[in-house]
């Protein structure tokens, strides 16, 4: 049953990157918004060392943040548009193996953006790369947690005729915990403390995305058939 499933769940994730390999919607939309982002920022702050580490975690997860709205957005609107939505719910797939494949789709779709924009942001704004490895760390455990809630809400604001505005509005207020872990930590590691200073924010981040990955799992039946 259990191998079955997981079955279901790479073919799900199969047809996303497929899809998205022949068109690159979600990936170029994506990519170019967050890139845009860290660059205005950065031509925007002064180059001074302490400017620089105070304001370089909120840039970078404001490009994350808004980036992923859109691409969570665009990942569910082509699936309605093409009535491919319709397809996969009569289908003999359970809604659990559904909210799976497209997390996980969502989720590499992110961190492909992330890996490049992640040394582009460190160039441009003359960060030691010697903290990306913590800092990658950081946006990996983050963006799961992300990606399990907006793969929720998307699915839910796309059967709404304000789905552009009902998207932000349902899942920013959700994840300001997790955003402010996620700035926080970045923040610590970038002033080169110590991992046990930054413990208890990245235990918040952990137990975000163990609580929304189940909460969302099991939800997401009732917001799809709804």
């Amino acid at each position: 049953m259990v191998k079955g499933q997981n079955n279901k769940i790479l073919t799900l994730v199969g047809k996303d990157v497929l899809t998205e390999a022949r068109t690159r919607d979600v990936l170029t939309t994506v990519f170019i918004f967050a890139l845009l982002t860290v660059l205005v920022f950065s031509f925007a702050m002064e180059p001074k060392a302490e400017t620089t580490v105070m304001v370089a975690p909120g840039m970078l997860w404001v490009a994350f943040t808004f980036a992923g709205v859109l691409g969570f957005a665009r990942s569910f609107i082509q699936e309605k548009e093409h009535a491919c939505l319709d397809g996969l719910m009569l289908c003999p797939v359970e809604r659990e193996a559904l909210y799976w494949g497209k997390l996980i789709g969502n989720l590499i779709f992110m961190l492909v953006v992330e890996a490049i924009i992640l040394p582009v942001f460190f160039i441009l704004l003359n960060l030691p790369f010697s903290f990306l490895p913590g800092v990658a760390l950081i946006v990996l455990l983050t963006t799961l947690g992300f990606v399990s809630v907006g793969t929720l809400f998307s699915a839910m604001a796309v059967n709404t005729r304000a789905r552009d505005i009902m998207l932000p509005i349902l899942f920013l207020p959700v994840v300001v915990p997790i955003l402010i872990a996620a700035v926080q930590s970045t923040g610590g590691i970038l002033k080169g403390s110590d991992w046990n200073e930054m413990l208890s924010w990245v235990e918040m981040i952990l137990a975000f995305d163990v609580i929304f990955m189940v909460v969302s799992s099991f939800l997401f039946r009732f917001v799809v058939e709804g």
